[in-house]
């Protein structure tokens, strides 16, 4: 298993798209995906409702009350917030607050919710539960070549003792299943949006397994940590939409930090921070020039808050460096499509040798 995990670090490394149509890319075999115009189905088989579907998600009155119950109850629940079931309930409640934010009203927020939920009651009962990814209304299946990965990774044994590799590849399940609710929606161009963090989720996980089993089998572990040049947070998984203050941090937002604040404790090496705060492209100047610099403030000061002493560069770029560009002329669409640009990149700079 070792050799396989070392064949899939590589493989996602070097990962890239072909020069074709986005929907090829995405390899989907649903034929009622494929159809559009007046020969696309409407049937139950193409995704309609049905009532077994309806008598299911109709206790869902407001998914925003909804939403925010499941993360107080899930922020309540004991244990390794990194681990599988965590990690997992926590970015289903991510993708449903995500989901909803764009306006989606095809069933995807409710079966999220309804995924974090069967998870978080799981986890306050203490009962099993299923790592398996059950079938929804709204969702197609896409890239099965990205699935086949995900099923190597979670039948290595290495998974299963390290929690730090789990938390990406749960994360990276619910991705595919949310660019596969983007093709059932034909939005196959947002559906192939989500592909670069799905594979960088993927082969952080696989990387961080094959580390913990090196680690493991080594006789006299003196494991030197790798310093990243760069890693880079997403605004809509740090803040909530448009927000940039401290009361604006999401839950995910506080973990995703304090990931950072672990990772700095375990590498003396590091000498200085550079926190540079983007916006999207939405709104005048002035405005994304001051929402980013004032999340880059805010990310400056939570890292200080939880300990962390070394000298800090904070700024904001405004909607410089834009990482896509988008063309949809729907409001939400665009939104939706624009995320990567709304982000903070946090450089970590080494003491010289």
């Amino acid at each position: 298993m070792k050799f396989q995990l070392t064949m899939l670090v590589c493989a996602l490394a070097l990962s890239g798209c072909a020069d074709h149509a986005a929907r090829d890319r995405l390899g989907i075999e649903d034929a009622t995906v494929l159809k559009t115009g007046v020969v696309a189905s409407q049937d139950e088989a193409a995704g309609a409702a049905n009532g077994q579907w309806v008598s299911t998600y109709a206790p869902i009155v407001s998914s925003r009350m909804a939403l925010a119950s499941l993360q107080q109850r899930l922020n309540q629940v004991p244990g390794e917030k990194n681990g599988y079931f965590q990690a997992k309930a926590q970015c289903w409640i991510d993708a449903g607050l995500q989901a909803r934010q764009g306006n989606d009203h095809w069933g995807f927020v409710e079966e999220a919710i309804g995924q974090a939920a069967t998870i978080t009651i799981g986890l306050e009962n203490g009962t099993p539960l299923s790592a398996a990814n059950p079938a929804l209304r709204t969702v197609s299946t896409v890239r099965p070549d990205l699935w086949k990965i995900v099923n190597t990774i979670k039948s290595d044994p290495a998974i299963a003792e390290c929690p730090e590799a789990q938390r990406p590849l749960a994360c990276a399940e619910v991705e595919l299943m949310h660019a596969g609710h983007d093709a059932w929606m034909r939005s196959f161009s947002t559906a192939e949006k989500r592909l670069p963090e799905i594979l960088g989720n993927l082969r952080v996980s696989a990387e961080t397994a094959l580390q913990c089993k090196q680690t493991k089998q080594a006789p006299a572990p003196v494991a030197v940590a790798q310093v990243p040049k760069k890693i880079t947070l997403r605004a809509d998984s740090l803040f909530r939409f448009d927000g940039g203050n401290e009361a604006a941090i999401l839950p995910s937002g506080k973990q995703r930090l304090d990931d950072v604040v672990t990772g700095l404790k375990k590498v003396p090496a590091i000498r200085e921070l550079k926190i540079v705060g983007y916006a999207d492209r939405l709104g005048s100047d002035a405005h994304n020039q001051s929402l980013s610099v004032q999340r880059a403030q805010t990310v400056k000061q939570y890292l200080r808050t939880h300990g962390v002493t070394l000298p800090i560069i904070a700024q904001g770029q405004g909607s410089a460096n834009q990482v896509v560009n988008c063309e949809q002329t729907k409001r939400d669409e665009l939104v939706q499509c624009l995320a990567p640009n709304r982000r903070v990149e946090i450089e970590f700079v080494a003491a010289a040798s």
